[in-house]
């Protein structure tokens, strides 16, 4: 099995804006204080949660997207 060095890179670059929107967005439901740049003051437990929700989302609508298609 090969070894992927750069598990954060993103496959699609045209979606990096639309992820950093859903990043904020989730953090700001979750109330988590995410800003711009350097966020070394959050736990660990608050960025494994914005990731985390962040994951499931995506997770949710590749399952919709799936069933529209009858897939």
């Amino acid at each position: 099995m090969a070894s992927n060095s750069s598990g954060n890179r993103i496959n699609v670059p045209q979606a990096k804006g639309a992820l950093n929107n859903m990043k904020y967005e989730i953090a700001r439901e979750l109330g988590v204080n995410l800003k711009q740049g350097y966020n070394g003051e959050l736990t660990s437990r608050e960025a494994g949660s914005v990731g985390g929700y962040m994951v499931k989302r995506l997770v949710e609508q590749a399952e919709q997207q799936m069933a529209s298609q009858g897939m």
